[in-house]
C-alpha cells in the first residue's frame, strides 16, 4: 500500500465524515482535482499553503485504493504530486490525525503511519 496525505481543516473533515465522502477544498474545486502530498512533500505543503493555520487534520489515504482517478502530475519544482480527479471515498482513508500548530505558525507533522 502506498500512502498519500490530504491536509484539511477540521470543519471540512467533519462534513466529509457526515457525507461519507470528501469533495475537496475551495482550492481543489478551482483546480478540478483534490491535491495530495507524499510524506516527503508534507512539510513543504504545510509551509507554502497552511502557514499559521490551526485546526488542521492530516488524512492518510491508501493511494492504491483510488484507481485510475489518481494521477501523478508535476507541480512545485517539477516534483510529481498525487491529484485525485473525483471524490475521496472515506473507505480509502487509513487514518486521521491532528496537526499541531506552533506559536510561530509552523506545524508539527504527526508520526506517519505506514
Amino acid at each position: 500500500m502506498r500512502t498519500i496525505y490530504k491536509i484539511c481543516d477540521a470543519p471540512a473533515w467533519r462534513m466529509a465524515e457526515q457525507a461519507g465522502v470528501y469533495r475537496g477544498s475551495a482550492d481543489d474545486s478551482r483546480d478540478g482535482f483534490i491535491h495530495f502530498s507524499t510524506a516527503e512533500q508534507l512539510a513543504g505543503t504545510l509551509a507554502k499553503h497552511y502557514a499559521g493555520q490551526t485546526g488542521l487534520k492530516l488524512v492518510a489515504v491508501d493511494a492504491d485504493a483510488l484507481g485510475p482517478a489518481l494521477r501523478w502530475e508535476p507541480s512545485r519544482g517539477g516534483a510529481l504530486f498525487p491529484h485525485l480527479y473525483g471524490e475521496l471515498a472515506l473507505g480509502a482513508v487509513t487514518s486521521v490525525q491532528e496537526i499541531a500548530t506552533r506559536a510561530d505558525g509552523t506545524h508539527d507533522i504527526p508520526e506517519l503511519v505506514p
